[in-house]
């Protein structure tokens, strides 16, 4: 029975405990009132109970139609809600935004960016995939998504096919728990003295995807496809790896990593990169969001107060990154 429950009775229902009575709901829907007492009693038809009291001169609702009110205006304002999308999509269409972003792509910077994509666009439907590696590109390339965020050192699947432009950087830093025999030197640590020990590395895990070697010091490596188990190892105090610094700036502050400094190793800034097939034409959507992405200032305003660590202390925001 309830498949038969309709928007207008859940109208008439609302109505009738706005005004107080059921003339007072046929004038406020320009209804008949025989109408309105109609559509309140297919409803306690169709739920089998009473809504409302039957001997008082007022609508006084039963106790089961104070429980099924607040229900009732949701319903109703979900409705209006969809009515108001379908009017927007039907004058403007629905924008499409469908991308796969590395998964070292600073996060809160994405959440930001998407949040404030979908408050300037109500109706966009975003598809989001977080990939590492070639992993992003090789979404595009299938066409599962028109976008993908890449890391620049990661080689292209098909220079023919996918066109790149620049991000943004993002910060990295070498890392490893107070417990590890690289915490215990004292100084900048030379290339040799990390590869004596395990590295943290990670990558797709796809054989037959070209992997890239930046950051590596030695053969002694684990490899990892998720940035989060690389940031649990390294705190276990197994390893020792590079991270984004934004993702370890807590754990530095606290002492739950350590930062390593390193002696005549230089690291290059972890450039982000846009890829998508050449020849794509952005819509205003995507390229909205692409502006936000390469731009971490436009949401910096937004996000200034999420960005204050436990310590009282503002998180750098990220500029480089490595694997």
């Amino acid at each position: 029975m309830l498949d038969n429950v309709t928007i207008n009775q859940l109208r008439a229902f609302v109505a009738v405990c706005d005004k107080g009575s059921f003339s007072g709901a046929a004038r406020e829907l320009r209804r008949a009132q025989s109408a309105i007492s109609h559509a309140i009693a297919a409803l306690e038809t169709a739920f089998d109970v009473a809504l409302f009291e039957r001997n008082t001169r007022r609508a006084t609702l039963t106790a089961a139609g104070r429980s099924l009110l607040p229900d009732a205006r949701g319903v109703i304002s979900r409705t209006e809600e969809m009515k108001m999308r379908a009017v927007s999509i039907a004058e403007s269409g629905v924008p499409q935004v469908s991308i796969a972003v590395d998964t070292y792509f600073p996060r809160a910077h994405l959440i930001e960016c998407l949040r404030t994509v979908q408050a300037e666009f109500p109706t966009v439907a975003i598809s989001l995939r977080m990939t590492t590696m070639q992993g992003g590109e090789r979404l595009v390339l299938e066409g599962k998504c028109a976008l993908a965020v890449t890391i620049t050192d990661v080689p292209e699947l098909r220079t023919d096919s996918i066109e790149r432009q620049h991000l943004c950087d993002t910060q990295m830093v070498t890392v490893c728990a107070p417990s590890h025999p690289l915490a215990a030197i004292a100084g900048p640590i030379p290339r040799e003295e990390f590869g004596r020990h395990i590295q943290l590395v990670v990558t797709d895990n796809q054989s037959d995807a070209e992997k890239t070697q930046q950051g590596v010091a030695g053969e002694r490596q684990w490899w990892v496809n998720d940035l989060g188990a690389k940031h649990d190892l390294l705190r276990g105090g197994l390893c020792w790896g590079h991270m984004p610094r934004h993702m370890v700036a807590e754990d530095l502050a606290n002492g739950t990593l350590v930062e390593l400094r390193r002696r005549a190793w230089h690291m290059r800034p972890l450039t982000f990169m846009i890829s998508h097939r050449r020849g794509y034409s952005f819509s205003g959507c995507e390229s909205h969001l692409v502006k936000l992405l390469g731009h971490p200032e436009c949401c910096a305003k937004d996000s200034a107060q999420r960005s204050v660590s436990r310590e009282g202390k503002k998180v750098r925001r990220p500029t480089t990154r490595e694997r």
